[in-house]
């Protein structure tokens, strides 16, 4: 996030006003004019807000009712605000999928000291009721030259106390002693180190082998003053890595994960004209009979470059062949798309975005049926869609770089989706009514019928169905 700053000032007109405030009557001739009063200067604090609720929406801030930060999303911290010492009242509202705010914080009367630096958390899950705010307060002092300073916060809500080592790359955890042991909601002191190269590596308390977060080789520069979070992890592996650090260096912010974390990844068969087929991984087979609208559970990767073949069935005949670069901490569903008889199957990658939000239903539809050509996708509150404008107009089918609306936000509810050929209500698949709940996620990919050609029909994922293969 760019530097957000904003100063909250006392009204200029006010302080005019007390600054003449005397007679308006002029002196006496040879009497010298009496000094005016200097107003006691107002003092500054910091501010900074961060965004640690997994399940929490996209928030604004609010400060005396009105918007002081806006759009601020999970694992996101503000810069570091300047604002005049004094009380104001302080909220937090989440950003609800029809664009309307609930106030999920507060608002809380809070009296702001001058030079002091106050940090402030929005901790917990909003389904669970837990969500509730953090203030850390720190004097405002300058970084010590040749130096970094460092402070941590356990900001996952499990109840789990870890230790946490910062040390040389692959020090021995078993002979080193913990920089600090935190459970939940627990923080450091701000703590000044050497600027260098480090290793952080989060450990459950007591046992230095059962690690949950390692970032490998860290470069902390000198003068850098920053604040790290451990946040829930809600990319890849996250059963395994379940933590991600939320660094905040007083301008922008950015998340960390484990360097071990690897990819999630998924295989949907979404070709009509293709028998079953085995699934190939640098020549090793790790899926085997997938038949056509048939898809795996996620599976966990290390981060690097594969080589993916699709094999007819129980056969040497190679329908697909891709090497695909996968990133760490990052999750992927992979489609076989197109058609086997005019070769054109090809391997589609979609990025998966699979946070779940409290507040919101959160659905994609991916366009993956070559017969259909263009549809238009509508999302209505009824099966008629005469009047309807759709939701995504004109979505064509690219085997290439596969179509998705991407993960849309909906208020909780029931919903019917209608897919038509592009430009007429003529509807193609459905209507089809989806009851959709908060914290939902809601995947259909459209694809065409047994064996190619229409009336297309939809491959359900994530909450819609469990997997097959």
């Amino acid at each position: 996030m760019n530097r957000i700053i904003k100063t909250l000032s006392v009204s200029a007109l006010a302080l005019a006003l007390a600054a003449c405030n005397s007679s308006s009557s002029s002196p006496e001739v040879g009497t010298p004019n009496p000094p005016t009063p200097t107003p006691d200067p107002v003092g500054e604090f910091q501010l900074r807000v961060h965004h640690a609720s997994a399940d929490a929406p996209a928030v604004n801030v609010t400060v005396d009712g009105a918007n002081f930060l806006e759009g601020v999303d999970y694992q996101v911290s503000s810069g570091l605000a300047t604002v005049e010492e004094g009380t104001y009242s302080v909220g937090v509202d989440g950003i609800l999928p029809d664009d309307s705010t609930a106030t999920v914080i507060g608002p809380l009367d809070l009296e702001f000291a001058a030079d002091t630096r106050y940090d402030v958390f929005a901790l917990g899950s909003v389904a669970e009721e837990t969500l509730e705010p953090l203030i850390i307060t720190n004097e405002i002092t300058d970084v010590s030259d040749g130096n970094v300073r460092l402070q941590v916060l356990h900001g996952v809500p499990v109840d789990l106390t870890v230790d946490v080592f910062v040390t040389e790359l692959d020090a021995d955890l078993t002979a080193a002693q913990p920089t600090a042991t935190l459970a939940y909601q627990d923080y450091t002191p701000q703590v000044e180190v050497p600027a260098g190269d480090y290793q952080v590596r989060i450990t459950v308390a007591g046992d230095p082998e059962a690690v949950v977060f390692d970032s490998g080789e860290l470069s902390l520069p000198a003068g850098a003053d920053l604040f790290v979070t451990a946040t829930p992890n809600t990319a890849a592996n996250s059963s395994e890595r379940p933590i991600a650090l939320l660094l905040a260096d007083g301008e922008a912010s950015s998340v960390l994960y484990s360097q071990d974390t690897g990819a999630d990844v998924r295989v949907i068969h979404a070709s009509a004209d293709a028998p079953e087929v085995d699934v190939l991984v640098n020549d090793g087979e790790v899926l085997g009979d997938v038949p056509f609208t048939g898809f795996s559970e996620y599976l966990n990767v290390a981060a690097d470059t594969y080589n993916i073949k699709v094999n007819v069935a129980n056969t040497d005949t190679t329908a697909i062949e891709a090497d695909l670069e996968l990133a760490n901490a990052t999750q992927y569903s992979v489609l076989a798309v197109g058609a086997l008889g005019d070769s054109t199957l090809t391997a589609a990658v979609l990025e998966d975005a699979n946070r779940r939000i409290a507040t919101a239903a959160q659905v994609r539809i991916v366009h993956a049926s070559p017969a259909a050509g263009p549809v238009d996708i509508y999302v209505t509150a009824t099966d008629d869609i005469t009047d309807a404008t759709p939701a995504f107009a004109g979505v064509d089918f690219d085997a290439e770089a596969i179509q998705a609306t991407g993960n849309v936000a909906l208020t909780p509810g029931e919903y019917y989706v209608t897919v038509t050929l592009a430009g007429t209500k003529d509807a193609a698949i459905g209507p089809i009514l989806l009851n959709l709940e908060g914290s939902g996620l809601y995947t259909a990919i459209a694809v065409d019928a047994d064996g190619s050609g229409l009336p297309p029909q939809l491959i359900l994922l994530d909450d819609l169905a469990v997997p097959q293969v």
